[in-house]
């Protein structure tokens, strides 16, 4: 039976196109009054990253006032909690005749409509000066800088610009302690009005910036703050744009001059009968007008779009990296004063408060049931249930991956079938995680990959939006597959019922010659124990539902998960491995147990074992997957008549790591006690930087 409270199936897809100020406050208000999200619409979100640095606070972290996670916005915390799909994904182009957004190294992306907030970046046109790094995008320039404070002298740096952001970049920079100075072509600065040139001269006077007037383009520099310009793509894609900008063209109801099922805001964008300078105050400004009429051509599609017209002048404020700061308002300025700066700071921190959640879940609170491999079936019901089936023990003993056959070539065949609820809504990232982490049986088996058959489960809605998820999911398979050679032969695709969500089973097909074939057990006195990376994606990801992970852990986490432990095979075959397997649902505990023989003990080294960052921070805190108290059975491996010893005192947080629930978790392998350094060293060198020799079988 149908909840009453479930959404009606979508019927239309809204793509909202970069992660700027307007698309993060439509989110909010959404989250907060939820009634004014168009009806039966399904959105989904792209963005290159998955935080949004706020601008106003950036010259503050430039300055070390700030510290880089207060400034930035979680936009796919932000998405889960507006019920809008967040894709990490490169924007490359718009085909407007298609309806697609065009993304790097995934399929296009269709929409019924489109609402473009891409930001800018910086206007600079010299192609041999390959050495100046604008400061726009932000996080090449934050990277730099990063850089450039580790150099034990630096010498200073030569910013080219005069307007506000390179007056603004100048003086942060002087006060982390770095020196500057401002090439600057005409013979004044430019921030608006005499009032604010005066006002920001006396303040780079102050701070010993010196300043060189008339400078060509050719002078050496380090820095470009030259003013802003739309993402070339915008235009590239026949949008109309501003000739000098590239800035597209708006009514003021933000639709795209022609084009009326695209949107557009924020400094990729321009009311054309009513023009603003790129701005932050504009992009804020707009969210109402934009979530209005997102709303209207959904919902309401017969009412005429509301009509924005921007104010006159907006007001500035300036920091000066040193607690001071300037404010101007058209021909106006003020300042510089330390009751600016403290006024500029109350408004900019209220500002990133709004994104927060009001509370993340407290431990003690029942939790979300976890999904991925985390949505497994607890150890004790399984082996009883399969117990039952077999209550002789005619059965062989269970491995990573079943031998079918030997094919002509005198190979193997072997299959294993994995699956379980969509990790992510992103349709593609999902279907590439579920398939490494179904490809990790056969890999622990020493073959490679040949094949697989897929079952694919989508959420119910209208015949296109299907298609666009089955599209995206099956292109996620084939981007594991097409680098080993493998192949897509087929599969069934299911439609969910009462609000079931994507899903994804897959029979993966292997082939390895019998003499390479590694057992998962039983160890053997004398081997180590190497863990290919690191653990704790259970409890990260039960901490994201519950609005607890910073974005940097999940980031770092999805970047160690998505990374193919296919080329470690041939790695770990030519040091000898002689038992091996994937460190998944049950934890590091439940998978060691079962490749232990019954007269062996195991010595592991609690401080080699590694974690994901945050991790062992959320493990303190009392947050847990759903699945770790089931898998807490394997604890009893540590106790004095268990068959686990330590070599050290493990904390109570590390034994719960050893417990987490893993979704395209490590390889486990023992190896010979002489070949396993060298076979350490060869597969931190192929990029598995915290591959760890983690224990000894005694």
């Amino acid at each position: 039976m149908r909840s009453p409270h479930r959404q009606p199936p979508a019927r239309s897809l809204l793509v909202l196109a970069g992660g700027g100020h307007t698309h993060a406050l439509l989110l909010r208000r959404w989250i907060m009054r939820p009634r004014l999200k168009p009806e039966a619409v399904a959105v989904f979100l792209v963005n290159r990253s998955s935080t949004a640095l706020y601008s106003g606070m950036v010259p503050g972290l430039v300055a070390g006032l700030y510290p880089h996670e207060d400034c930035a916005i979680d936009l796919r915390d932000l998405c889960r909690r507006a019920g809008v799909t967040f894709l990490q994904a490169e924007i490359s182009g718009v085909d407007l005749e298609g309806q697609l957004l065009r993304l790097a190294d995934r399929p296009p992306l269709r929409f019924d409509a489109l609402s473009l907030n891409v930001g800018c970046q910086t206007r600079w046109r010299d192609p041999s000066s390959s050495a100046v790094v604008p400061v726009k995008p932000l996080e090449p320039f934050l990277a730099w800088l990063e850089q450039r404070l580790q150099m034990p002298q630096s010498p200073p740096v030569r910013i080219r610009g005069g307007g506000a952001a390179a007056v603004e970049v100048a003086m942060a920079l002087r006060a982390r302690g770095l020196a500057a100075e401002l090439l600057v072509r005409a013979r004044q600065l430019q921030l608006g009005s005499p009032a604010a040139n005066a006002a920001a001269l006396q303040c780079l006077t102050r701070a010993g910036i010196p300043i060189h007037w008339g400078t060509d383009d050719q002078a050496p520099a380090d820095l470009a703050c030259t003013g802003s310009e739309a993402p070339p793509w915008l235009a590239a894609s026949g949008l109309p744009a501003e000739a000098e900008t590239g800035r597209v063209l708006t009514e003021a109801s933000l639709q795209v001059q022609g084009l009326p099922q695209l949107f557009a805001s924020g400094d990729c964008a321009v009311i054309a009968a009513d023009p603003r300078p790129a701005a932050g105050v504009w992009a804020v400004r707009s969210a109402p007008v934009l979530a209005d009429n997102l709303w209207r051509h959904f919902s309401r599609p017969q009412q005429p779009l509301r009509v924005w017209k921007p104010q006159r002048w907006a007001l500035q404020l300036l920091g000066d990296g040193s607690l001071q700061a300037l404010a101007f308002y058209g021909p106006f300025s003020v300042g510089p004063a330390r009751w600016l700066w403290r006024w500029k700071d109350r408004i900019d921190r209220r500002f990133m408060q709004g994104f927060l959640p009001a509370a993340p879940m407290a431990a003690a609170e029942a939790p979300m049931a976890c999904r991925g491999c985390a949505a497994k079936l607890p150890a004790a019901p399984l082996e009883a249930a399969l117990m039952r089936l077999d209550p002789e023990g005619i059965a062989p003993a269970p491995q990573d991956a079943a031998c079918l056959d030997r094919n002509g070539h005198g190979e193997l065949l072997l299959q294993s079938v994995d699956g379980f609820p969509a990790l992510l809504d992103d349709p593609w990232l999902n279907a590439r995680l579920t398939t490494l982490h179904a490809c990790s049986d056969l890999w622990a088996c020493g073959a490679r990959l040949h094949s697989l058959q897929a079952v694919v489960t989508l959420p119910e809605a209208a015949p296109a939006l299907q298609e666009e998820v089955l599209l995206h999911t099956l292109a996620g398979v084939r981007s594991v597959l097409e680098p080993e050679g493998a192949t897509l032969l087929g599969g069934h695709t299911l439609e969910g019922r009462d609000g079931a969500g994507l899903g994804l089973t897959l029979a993966v097909n292997g082939l390895v010659r019998p003499e390479r074939q590694w057992p998962k057990g039983p160890l053997a006195e004398g081997q180590r124990l190497l863990l290919t990376r690191p653990i704790g994606t259970g409890v990260l990801f039960a901490a994201a539902m519950a609005g607890a992970a910073r974005p940097a852990w999940l980031d770092a986490a999805l970047e160690v998960m998505q990374q193919s432990q296919a080329p470690l095979v041939d790695l770990l075959a030519a040091h000898g491995c002689q038992a091996c397997t994937d460190v998944t649902g049950f934890g590091l505990l439940g998978h060691l147990g079962e490749m232990l023989g019954s007269a062996l003990q195991v010595l592991l080294d609690p401080e080699a074992i590694p974690a994901l960052p945050g991790a062992l921070e959320l493990l303190e805190q009392g947050l847990s997957s759903t699945l770790a108290p089931a898998n807490a059975r394997a604890l009893a491996l540590l106790e004095a008549s268990g068959s686990v010893r330590l070599s050290g005192a493990a904390t109570a947080a590390q034994q719960q790591l050893w417990i987490d629930p893993q979704t395209c978790g490590p390889l486990l392998a023992a190896l010979p006690e002489a070949s396993a350094p060298a076979a350490l060293a060869a597969i931190q060198a192929a990029g598995f930087y915290q591959a760890a020799l983690i224990g000894r079988v005694l």
